[in-house]
């Protein structure tokens, strides 16, 4: 499928990952927002998260704020998004000339991917190792942070990896181990944690910030809550086996 397929149904679908960034704009507040497009809160921000996450930046930007959720804004990229999708509906089939809109339409097509898994962090590959019949697959994430993916050899043929690819790295929260920030592990992603979510049922969800705007999600037993002392701001590391992360690319 090209991506301009791609995109075509993309738009006839109207997904509500479009329709909550139209709403973020026109309402500045994700509790509106999301009331709008029809997702609760929670749904709304898992939303956001992979947003930015695809985009490897921020597509909405937040101020905190009290018991009604704060305000919110596109950023430029954001923006930039939103008006490239509305030109599209307009459009529709017509190709784009200008050649700046060529990385808008790559982030788009990232952006389309749908999958169940709650971590997908955008980023290139900086070192391929063989091993064996398998390939170890280093993965920068636009900051300090680096992730690994242990992937079939055959697997990296088939997605034309080679360093500087963009790829979409996936892997689902329980496959998350968080440690204290000291001492610093090597293959550990480093962030401060941003949302503490525990209704009183096990598993609780914490939402971690990375430096590069990105953002991991992670499910844990409340029991563990003491003993890591997740409070909101606190320097936090995240652990992943290589053998639980998925590559994927935009086509």
């Amino acid at each position: 499928m090209t991506l301009l397929t791609a995109l075509a149904q993309h738009i006839a679908r109207r997904p509500q990952r479009i329709a909550l960034l139209q709403q973020v704009a026109e309402q500045g507040s994700i509790t509106r927002a999301a009331k709008a497009a029809g997702l609760s809160y929670k749904a709304a921000w898992d939303a956001i998260d992979e947003l930015n996450n695809l985009a490897g930046q921020a597509l909405v930007e937040r101020s905190v704020g009290g018991k009604g959720g704060g305000g919110a804004h596109l950023s430029a990229t954001g923006e930039r998004l939103l008006q490239l999708y509305r030109r599209l509906e307009q459009l529709q089939a017509q190709l784009f000339d200008a050649a700046e809109q060529d990385a808008d339409l790559a982030l788009l097509g990232r952006l389309m991917l749908r999958t169940s898994a709650r971590n997908q962090l955008s980023g290139r590959v900086s070192a391929i190792q063989p091993q064996g019949r398998n390939d170890l697959i280093e993965i920068t994430l636009g900051d300090d942070n680096r992730l690994q993916a242990q992937i079939t050899h055959d697997s990296t043929l088939h997605l034309e990896l080679a360093i500087g690819s963009t790829v979409v790295a996936l892997f689902k929260a329980g496959c998350l181990e968080l440690l204290p920030s000291d001492p610093p592990a090597a293959d550990a992603l480093r962030g401060e944690v941003e949302e503490v979510l525990d209704e009183g049922n096990s598993p609780c969800e914490v939402r971690i910030a990375l430096p590069g705007g990105q953002r991991l999600c992670a499910l844990l037993d409340a029991r563990q809550l003491p003993s890591l002392d997740l409070a909101i701001g606190r320097p936090i590391q995240a652990r992943v086996s290589a053998a639980q992360v998925l590559l994927g690319i935009a086509t």
